[in-house]
């Protein structure tokens, strides 16, 4: 189910030690990836120290953007859950210096609120 749930735009949370390779170029010195969810394409890795969100373009996916967040620059972050007719469930996130939120989709999906846990325990220490 978890690759089907994740081809279907829903957060699926993914076993840190597939990630780890991919960014060992990426994390500093004794940074640890906590956690990962995969959105189709895309990831959200959580780290002991930054959110770092990996929005994978093209075809192929060969270009990839890393947006690293520090935890200290988010001022504050809200889920907006799915309806009936608005299927998609949003994360936004605002970070300090920047006026609009950062905004990632789901579809309508219960991990929205495993994603948000994951980022209220790491800002909100």
């Amino acid at each position: 189910m978890g690759i089907l749930s994740g081809l279907l735009g829903n957060a699926t949370e993914i076993d840190v030690q597939k990630v780890e390779k991919e960014f060992e170029l990426i994390l500093a010195p004794q940074e640890q990836i906590e956690k990962a969810f995969q959105l189709i394409r895309d990831l959200l890795v959580f780290t002991d120290k930054r959110l770092v969100m990996v929005d994978k373009q093209g075809v192929t996916g060969k270009k990839v953007e890393y947006r690293s967040i520090p935890y200290k620059s988010v001022t504050n972050f809200a889920v907006e859950t799915a309806g009936h007719l608005d299927l998609d469930a949003e994360l936004k996130i605002w970070v300090s210096g920047i006026h609009e939120p950062i905004v990632k989709e789901f579809k309508k999906d219960k991990n929205i609120f495993d994603v948000q846990k994951t980022l209220a325990r790491f800002v909100l220490k």
